[in-house]
């Protein structure tokens, strides 16, 4: 294990800073932190949002065994994952996506299979959730280390934003897209594993959004959904392919296009939009960009129009009724 991160209170955050004194650690500055530690090659950062603990480097596991968990936590479960947590040692495919949230490139949905002996070895790697995740190096060489350690059960359905804008003028709702690309993930891993009994991924819809969209290797499968599922391993792996995937498509069309495109909705995604559409007309954003976000109507409002007001949940469930 070489990264641990957990939540602190800010007390815990203060009696932190206080042992990390006493151990010799050496403090500097650095952005986003309430304070940053270091000692030979262990660092140890509290974020202020959160507050949440960063542990890095050589020492991890030692540390918070001894360290953290007794002294500061006051409970021990690294190494303990099987008594607190026995659920994601069980058979199942953890599902989740990366991209939907930004203007520029794909739709990708990644799911990941994982019994006991798959998730032991996941979290000794130190996968976690890829939001946790600040460095893409960090993002690619953990997806490396999931597929060695996932015997090749995974998958990856990745949806360009010309197929993806093609099928959202089919579904009219994102959550219908994202059900139809999970099915696809679940089929896909069932034709290797028929035998998982169930799915988990992030409570986005009713699970029958899901469950409409499988096949017949589907039909019999438990479909899961709860906030926070990322906490699970499965989920937390997925949650890394899919997002190296994502990165990987930005980079390689950017370079294509000469044109750097960014993650999000940020300004500098808007100047870069306006860009294109002078360099290659209003209709270069559907080979690159989500077209039904407000950027592209705030972009070239001629060509796309503004989007209608969002389809709440109760009305996705109505719409399934029907």
């Amino acid at each position: 294990m070489n990264s641990y991160t957990h939540a602190l209170t800010k007390d815990q955050a203060t009696e932190l800073r206080a042992l990390l004194e006493e151990l010799g650690f050496e403090f500097s500055p650095k952005q986003y932190t309430l304070f940053f530690a270091q000692k030979n090659k262990l660092s140890v950062a509290v974020y202020e949002k959160g507050p949440k603990v960063l542990v890095q480097g050589r020492g991890v596991e030692e540390f918070v065994q001894f360290e953290l968990e007794p002294k500061i936590l006051g409970e021990a479960k690294l190494g303990y994952e099987e008594v607190h947590s026995p659920e994601i040692f069980e058979p199942h495919i953890g599902v989740d996506e990366s991209g939907k949230g930004d203007f520029f490139g794909p739709l990708v949905i990644a799911g990941a299979y994982v019994d006991r002996g798959i998730a032991r070895k996941l979290l000794d790697a130190g996968v976690v959730d890829s939001k946790r995740i600040g460095s893409d190096a960090r993002i690619r060489a953990l997806a490396d280390t999931i597929r060695k350690s996932s015997l090749g059960l995974v998958e990856i359905v990745l949806i360009g934003p010309a197929k993806y804008n093609e099928l959202y003028d089919k579904f009219g709702n994102l959550n219908r897209l994202l059900g139809w690309g999970h099915a696809r993930v679940i089929e896909n891993l069932l034709a290797k594993k028929p035998e998982c009994p169930r799915s988990l991924s992030d409570q986005f819809a009713d699970a029958r959004v899901i469950t409409a969209s499988l096949l017949k290797h589907g039909r019999k499968i438990a479909i899961e959904q709860r906030p926070r599922a990322e906490s699970d391993i499965a989920v937390a792996a997925a949650s890394i392919l899919a997002r190296e995937a994502f990165i990987n498509w930005l980079e390689r069309k950017s370079k294509e296009l000469g044109l750097r495109l960014e993650r999000g909705v940020s300004p500098s995604v808007k100047e870069n939009a306006r860009k294109l559409v002078e360099l290659n007309g209003p209709g270069a954003l559907r080979e690159v960009a989500k077209v039904h976000f407000r950027t592209a109507h705030e972009t070239a409002p001629d060509y796309y129009p503004a989007p209608p007001p969002r389809e709440n949940w109760a009305g996705t469930r109505d719409s399934l009724k029907r």
